[in-house]
């Protein structure tokens, strides 16, 4: 069970959909018009991360509310100003919105989220990642992947299959807990490692979902290449300055079959 639910959540409950978004303009209003068929949905926030073209103006036709950074000031900060507008228009007397994070760059498969929200519904877990099919076109050799996959394992006993995914729906209370977010693509591994570490319970959730893949190319590698950077910052910095984080395997590999809901609990 979970940290923060006793059981499925109230039929009361609803959902916020927080999109970061820089230079999205292609895509952003399709990904917006989609994410009105996930059940429960009734506030969908895109926060113009700096973008140089037409992203706010298209996210706002396609029905989002919007904010701008006149800046960019990455996808961390963009996540913390989403939530904060939701917190501002979740009602005084009712549960706080459940808050679902979608990649702007999804189109019309961001209606494929759905089972992120019907699994903290249900009470299994305060955080549901989504694990992705094999992208076409994509490219890399895993390294990223790699670290971020290590490091969550070495500090919290578990393995996830898609570290890096950024499609996630969490409990008001849980995202709130692990303010602030690591800087720039690290964001997602310590956003794990937190959770776990404060006793939240995460699960990923298979979802068909297709997203603007990286190529090998000169722009690709270094892409990669801050990625690598920004997680290991995220890792070092909860290993210096996270109370109770230690960089060391557990004493024994936790063995849990990949899918299911997991918290350090189980240590």
């Amino acid at each position: 069970m979970s940290k923060a639910l006793d059981g499925p959540l109230s039929s009361g409950q609803r959902v916020a959909v927080i999109i970061p978004a820089r230079n999205e303009a292609d895509r952003i209003a399709a990904t917006v018009r989609v994410c009105r068929a996930i059940p429960l949905v009734d506030l969908m926030v895109v926060v113009d991360d700096g973008s140089t073209d037409g992203t706010q103006h298209a996210a706002r036709a396609a029905g989002a509310v919007t904010v701008r950074h006149s800046v960019n000031r990455g996808k961390a900060s963009a996540m913390e100003t989403g939530s904060k507008v939701v917190a501002m228009r979740d009602p005084v007397d009712g549960p706080g919105r459940l808050l679902l994070f979608i990649d702007a760059d999804l189109g019309e498969s961001a209606a494929n989220c759905a089972p992120l929200v019907q699994a903290v519904l249900e009470g299994e877990a305060d955080c549901a990642i989504a694990a992705l099919p094999p992208q076409q076109d994509a490219g890399g050799h895993g390294f990223v992947t790699g670290l971020a996959r290590r490091a969550i394992q070495r500090i919290t006993g578990w393995t996830p299959t898609q570290p890096l995914s950024g499609q996630r729906c969490l409990t008001h209370e849980a995202f709130f807990s692990v303010l602030p977010l690591a800087g720039g693509w690290g964001v997602e591994t310590g956003m794990t490692i937190d959770l776990l570490l404060q006793g939240y319970t995460v699960q990923e959730v298979p979802c068909d979902l297709e997203h603007r893949a990286t190529k090998n190319n000169f722009r690709g590698y270094l892409h990669r290449l801050g990625q690598y950077r920004d997680v290991w910052l995220a890792v070092q910095g909860r290993r210096f300055f996270r109370t109770g984080v230690k960089m060391r395997k557990p004493k024994r590999r936790i063995e849990h079959n990949p899918g299911d809901p997991y918290s350090m609990s189980v240590l």
